[in-house]
């Protein structure tokens, strides 16, 4: 344990302690089977008792009833770009799309291929720094969906109110922020979120849907396409990632322990303010990119007055045990990702070690 460093990586990224200290445990012998999760057959018994509660834990965590379900899928967020629209966008119906970052770029880019779409809303001029406001968005008349991503990773964006338009479906990609708040799960007929920046490791994606919508799930499409054909199958249709489902099974549980989704969500608030505090008190040394009321808890976007002090703030960062700050490529900079399972401790360390590098270099 003395050589663990504080993991600010977008995804993969930090899994809570404890979780790794039970797959640790488990890792030969799971349960008295004699055999690793990793060996054990997908229709035996004792995993399809973990499959049913990992679904359970996720619907008892965000306060759903029988309504909905919960399936755990393959080919992460970016297969569901497309399978969203194969399943819900008809021939003749718009779907609309809300613009706010890279990932949203790409699921509208997937969608044009398959059915007619409408841009609600674009902050693209803005640099994506910012969430348009209601009197920005523009739905289309009667879309066979909405869909938004709820949290922007590279350019540390964030939905903190979510949009609506009466009884049209709303469609999130919550793979960074789920999970980490209480939020108005009702409103949402389809959430889909790759696990491996919240949830677990990467390799299952969780998907959650309205039995409603569900019913209007295409049945002309290949069968790993079909949401139904997953959800009559309890995410069994094929042989699931179950190791990744296991290990979401675990961090569920930790969710749980922690005091659920109200003390997350505290514990997420604090670890934010620490390190939004440092860049707004630096005179201007360090300069956010988000907009404060746009602001994301999950990934915090910054740059420095020069691209030789981001590469020399990454390198003695990283050589003090804060790794992962690097910005993403297309944009540069810095980011510190501080999901569920980053610690108090570790943005302690991160504001004290901007602060020092500031005093050095401002």
């Amino acid at each position: 344990m003395a050589n663990r460093v504080f993991n600010f990586n977008p995804g993969p990224a930090a899994l809570p302690l404890p979780v790794l200290a039970e797959a640790q445990r488990d890792l030969l012998a799971y349960d008295g089977t004699g055999m690793s999760i990793m060996e054990m057959s997908h229709r035996s018994a004792p995993f399809q008792a973990i499959n049913a509660e990992t679904e359970a834990l996720t619907k008892e965590l965000l306060g759903l009833n029988d309504d909905y379900r919960v399936l755990f899928l393959q080919g992460g967020a970016s297969t569901q770009f497309a399978m969203v629209p194969l399943n819900f966008l008809g021939r003749d119906q718009t779907a609309d799309y809300l613009i706010t970052g890279s990932f949203s770029e790409k699921a509208h880019k997937e969608a044009q291929l398959i059915g007619k779409t409408h841009i609600a809303a674009d902050t693209t001029t803005t640099g994506h720094n910012r969430i348009p406001p209601t009197d920005e968005i523009n739905f289309s008349p009667n879309p066979a969906y909405i869909h938004l991503t709820s949290n922007n990773t590279i350019c540390g964006t964030q939905w903190h109110e979510f949009p609506t338009d009466g009884d049209i479906p709303l469609v999130a990609d919550m793979s960074s922020d789920i999970l980490s708040r209480p939020f108005a799960v009702n409103k949402f007929a389809l959430i889909y979120a790759g696990a491996q920046k919240n949830l677990g490791p990467a390799g299952v994606t969780v998907v959650i849907i309205r039995q409603d919508l569900l019913e209007k799930a295409s049945t002309n499409l290949p069968s790993m396409l079909r949401y139904d054909i997953h959800a009559k199958n309890d995410s069994l249709y094929n042989t699931p990632p179950c190791f990744a489902i296991y290990m979401v099974n675990l961090v569920l549980k930790w969710v749980k322990n922690q005091g659920g989704l109200p003390a997350i969500a505290r514990h997420n608030a604090e670890k934010a303010a620490l390190i939004y505090e440092v860049i707004d008190n630096s005179g201007g040394f360090y300069r956010g990119h988000a907009v404060p009321d746009s602001r994301s808890l999950m990934n915090i976007t910054f740059r420095l007055p020069g691209e030789d002090l981001e590469k020399a703030f990454v390198r003695e960062a990283t050589a003090a045990g804060l790794v992962g700050l690097k910005g993403h490529r297309s944009v540069g900079g810095l980011r510190a990702s501080i999901y569920n399972a980053m610690s108090r401790e570790g943005c302690v360390a991160l504001a004290g070690f901007m602060r020092e590098f500031q005093q050095k270099n401002g």
